[in-house]
């Protein structure tokens, strides 16, 4: 395994910054999702935006429109860069997905059985 490639595991905390704020949350790791995704409300919170242009999204409910941004994030101790589209996940636990583009883009190698070691407050 070359020394570049970090593993993580299928949930990771992840630092999002945005020109309002920066939010510390867990996030699922997806490498089964071509794309980030992130809720409509945090990209809001963090201040996001503007739209960058916009994809359609097909997943296991259906195909959708949805609007893409571009953020910064610290996953795994490294700072990066990547889009996110966004959509309403305010009825899922993860508000924040981590697809391909991110982990190929950054050298990410997925361990399911690696296990979170640092918790959210929101955990503890």
């Amino acid at each position: 395994m070359p020394s570049n490639k970090q593993t993580i595991g299928l949930t990771e905390p992840v630092t999002l910054k945005g020109s309002k704020s920066s939010v510390r949350c867990l996030a699922r790791i997806d490498t089964g999702a071509v794309r980030s995704s992130m809720d409509v409300s945090l990209a809001s919170e963090l201040g996001l935006g503007p739209v960058i242009y916009t994809k359609l999204i097909k997943s296991a409910n259906g195909s959708s429109v949805r609007p893409v941004v571009h953020g910064q994030l610290v996953l795994a101790k490294r700072k990066m860069e990547g889009t996110f589209t966004l959509t309403d996940r305010s009825h899922l636990r993860f508000k924040v997905l981590i697809g391909q583009n991110i982990l190929i883009d950054n050298g990410f190698l997925i361990d399911p059985d690696k296990k979170m070691t640092v918790k959210t407050e929101d955990e503890k």
